[in-house]
């Protein structure tokens, strides 16, 4: 007799009732998150970016728990995550909406919530964003520029140092307006996903 819950929380449950409204509460969410499996599945499937089997993706989480290579696994260690994605984490997941679980070919993508998910893990994506690295360069560069033509630099001295301080002003008003607008196209996308969140 198997001791593996497969019972869905009423939180999930109800989601596959309500497919049309691509909706999921918080609840839903952090139940979904909480289980490390089911982050290193989101984990995975984001790398991946394309259709994975059930037997790669276990043997690789497998792998993550063991803290081993994937050729080094025993056969104990890849049916026991196996087993659990298959019965438990992966129609839970389906159920929200989190992945499509094609369990009689064993076939897993992600599907159109699980970037609900994703905004509240640690991804490279979210590493990305990196502004204080361009502000700090366009300093350095401002500022060797600026000291150059008052050093009296060939080629720079030539030019009125207002005319290069104003360049440098120019540049970091460039650069701050497309901080802002990439941080308004963010927002608008984040606000988006929120507004999916009950």
């Amino acid at each position: 007799m198997s001791s593996i819950d497969t019972s869905l929380p009423d939180e999930i449950a109800s989601v596959a009732d309500a497919d049309e409204d691509e909706r999921l509460s918080k609840d839903v969410i952090f139940e979904l998150l909480k289980n490390r499996r089911r982050r290193e599945v989101l984990a995975y499937l984001l790398e991946a970016d394309e259709t994975v089997t059930l037997g790669e993706l276990a043997e690789q989480i497998a792998a993550w728990e063991n803290d081993t290579e994937v050729n080094a696994l025993s056969s104990d260690q890849r049916k026991r995550v196996y087993v659990a994605l298959y019965q438990t984490h992966l129609p839970k997941m389906d159920d929200a909406g989190i992945v499509e679980y094609d369990q009689d070919r064993g076939l897993i993508s992600l599907a159109d919530n699980a970037d609900l998910l994703m905004m509240y893990l640690d991804t490279d994506t979210h590493r990305q964003d990196r502004w204080d690295r361009w502000y700090a360069g366009l300093s350095v560069a401002g500022a060797a520029l600026l000291g150059a033509a008052f050093l009296g630099a060939p080629g720079l001295s030539a030019l009125p140092i207002l005319a290069l301080a104003g360049t440098v002003i120019v540049a970091f008003l460039l650069l701050s307006t497309a901080h802002v607008v990439t941080n308004h196209r963010r927002e608008r996308n984040v606000d988006g996903k929120l507004s999916r969140i009950e």
